[in-house]
């Protein structure tokens, strides 16, 4: 499974790029708003930071709209994927920007038919949102493993399943088991998943007796 980071900290971006841990990056209006700085700015420095998929989302709600944005977003950089919302004309517009080989996620999914729809379309990418269904008392995992079925049992689909709302490592590895593609998490989930007490536990314990030797590698 790949990894997305949800962030437009470009610092953030940049020291986990350099950790090798990046596919690509996902933002949104939320995301982008906390920098303070301009949509145009901020995506086209992700873009030079990586070179995976940068997803940029359209501000408009209606057909026109979200294409006149999605053409604008994708002329920043090749690697830009426009984010449209699972809606009629959210699905329209990935209809006409993929027909224009522009990258198109169709974010806010939260039903496999809302998927199916955004893979007729020719979505890049489906994002299903299991941490927001999880909220509802709803199983968010079990969506992504409807629309994995539903796209194994169509082969001309080549939309990838982009688990999104991430909230905790717990939901990484549900998401890798439940068949996503990638995963988008905040830096911090991300950081998180290196992370196990025993882990810590053992290397305190193998440097305390290494300290007792006296002796150093370098």
């Amino acid at each position: 499974m790949k990894f997305f980071v949800d962030t437009a900290d470009i610092s953030e971006i940049r020291e986990l790029a350099a950790a090798g841990v990046l596919d690509g990056v996902t933002t949104n209006p939320s995301l982008v708003a906390k920098t303070g700085r301009p949509i145009r700015d901020v995506i086209k420095e992700i873009c030079q930071a990586i070179e995976g998929p940068v997803s940029a989302e359209v501000t408009a709600t209606h057909f026109d709209g979200m294409v006149a944005e999605g053409k604008l977003l994708a002329g920043i950089a090749a690697n830009v994927a426009v984010k449209v919302p699972s809606t009629w004309d959210g699905f329209r517009a990935c209809r006409a920007l993929s027909q224009l080989r522009h990258k198109v996620n169709v974010t806010l999914c939260f039903s496999a038919n809302q998927a199916l729809l955004a893979a007729k379309a020719g979505a890049t990418f489906i994002s299903p949102f299991v941490g927001r269904l999880d909220d509802l008392g709803l199983d968010g995992m079990e969506v992504i493993r409807e629309i994995r079925k539903i796209y194994d049992n169509d082969k001309s689909f080549t939309t990838e399943i982009l688990a999104s709302s991430i909230r905790t490592p717990l939901h990484v590895k549900q998401a890798a088991i439940a068949g996503a593609d990638i995963a988008t998490v905040p830096p911090a989930i991300l950081r998180g998943l290196a992370r196990h007490p025993l882990t810590e536990k053992g290397l305190e314990s193998f440097l305390a007796d290494w300290g007792k030797t006296g002796q150093a590698i370098l």
